[in-house]
This record gives C-alpha cells, structure tokens and sequence, in this order.
C-alpha cells in the first residue's frame, strides 16, 4: 500500500516526466539536432529511473522487510525488475 501513502509524490513525479516527454515530442516536431534529441531523452530516462527506485524502495521497506509472505514479495519484486530491465 506504499504507493497509495506516497501516491501524491509519485504522481508528480509522473508528471514532470510527462512534461519532459513532451519536450521529446516538440525536439522532434522542431527538429532539433540529434544530440539535443537524445540528451533530452536522457533526462526522461533519468526521471523514470529515479521513479522506479522510489516505488522499488517502498515495495521494499513495506512488503519485502516487513512482510510476513517475505520470499513471494521479494521473488514479485524481482520478476518486475527483470521486466524493467529486459
């Protein structure tokens, strides 16, 4: 329930890279050099790392360390990260 008790901070995460996205799109749309492209690209990566590490960190201290089914929650965390990282 990490993500319901974190849910503002989370959700203007997902908005700040919703806007960085957007600058993706204009970049394109202007057309901008390739290396403004890929470094605004970069920064969205950046921002959906940092928001994966955040909901990650909380599946941790909330299910994983205090929870009593600890092995299914770490084995559910895992499969999502290899998901992720695939």
């Amino acid at each position: 329930m990490h993500t319901i008790q974190e849910k503002k901070q989370l959700l203007n995460r997902v908005r700040r890279l919703m806007g960085q996205l957007q600058s993706v799109e204009r970049a394109l749309e202007e057309e901008r050099e390739c290396t403004e492209v890929l470094h605004t690209i970069a920064t969205c990566r950046g921002a959906l790392n940092g928001l994966m590490i955040e909901v990650v960190a909380g599946q941790m201290r909330e299910h994983v360390a205090r929870g009593s089914s600890r092995d299914a929650a770490a084995e559910e965390l895992l499969a999502a990260l290899r998901s992720y990282l695939s």
